[in-house]
């Protein structure tokens, strides 16, 4: 196979490690700065530049699109499927997942579990959302934040309300969603690839932080997860529309809850914790299933 990676840094563990896995498969890769690719919108005969240099042969395409690129990432990688190239996760799962409003709502509808979680757009009906979740402490998110940037703990009603009011009045959208006290300050992120869990591993937080994240000092160890874990993760990526996913999950009092799934998981945190080959199974993924010009959704959505 001919590759493209769509990603603005090369040097990353996660877009090496796969680099390196495509080529001792014997595959071809190149990485493409994502903001340096230019779209050719012509009816019939879509293309696509990298630097000037007109983009063709590649069979399959893998999407690592930043968070603070989602709009024109997501527009890169529509116009390689309209160009008919395989795309390891299409440009809707995409979206689907980068909008944690619209991935709650389609989590509830299919009945996954949740925190119970709240929104609202007027900063007045503060009152009633704390009411909703329970009240204090709250988990308060940015729509729009990732790796816990933009995730704030409010510990009692008032410096939650306070936070709240501070975000809305600055017409930032968030969401509030109950404190799942029992899971302390660890999650499990459990990674998928082609609908099935290759490796998990549960993630702690830096003392004093009740963020798990390994980008804020977090640290990671290999875990057995339930069979109620792994049905939950296997059908969190599936309604996304995801083949390769990061899907994060509190243990609560009453079972698994879904806090979000990530469609450009890093590999660093759980190769090391589980000792797996994640990028191999994410290229071997790829040479079975890569099928040029069959994408769901051919750019559409």
């Amino acid at each position: 196979m001919k590759i493209a990676m769509l990603a603005r840094n090369a040097n990353l563990y996660s877009h090496k490690r796969l680099c390196e896995a495509a080529k001792e498969r014997g595959h071809e890769i190149d990485i493409l700065n994502t903001l340096r690719v230019t779209m050719d919108i012509v009816s019939h005969r879509p293309g696509a530049r990298h630097n000037g240099e007109k983009l063709v042969g590649y069979d399959a395409v893998i999407p690592r699109i930043g968070a603070s690129i989602t709009q024109y990432g997501l527009a890169v990688l529509r116009q390689f499927e309209m160009m008919g190239v395989w795309p390891l996760n299409e440009s809707v799962a995409i979206g689907r997942s980068r909008d944690k409003l619209r991935s709650m709502q389609i989590f509830a509808k299919h009945g996954l579990g949740l925190p119970v979680t709240a929104f609202a757009h007027d900063p007045k009906q503060t009152d009633e959302v704390l009411k909703m979740v329970g009240g204090a402490p709250v988990v308060i998110k940015l729509l729009e934040g990732t790796q816990g940037i933009g995730v704030v703990l409010g510990e009692t009603e008032q410096s939650a309300k306070s936070v709240i009011e501070a975000f809305r009045g600055a017409n930032v959208n968030i969401l509030v969603q109950e404190f799942i006290k029992e899971a302390g300050s660890s999650d499990i992120r459990i990674f998928i690839v082609g609908g099935k869990v290759v490796a998990s591993m549960m993630r702690t937080g830096a003392e004093g932080d009740f963020r798990s994240n390994l980008h804020r000092g977090g640290s990671a160890r290999s875990i057995k997860i339930t069979p109620e874990e792994r049905s939950t993760a296997v059908r969190a990526a599936k309604v996304m529309g995801l083949n390769v996913a990061g899907v994060d999950i509190l243990r609560s009092n009453h079972g698994p809850v879904i806090m979000e799934v990530n469609s450009s998981p890093g590999l660093e945190g759980i190769e090391n914790a589980s000792g797996i080959d994640i990028a191999d199974k994410i290229i071997e993924f790829m040479e079975v299933h890569k099928a040029s010009g069959k994408t769901k959704t051919k750019g559409q959505g």
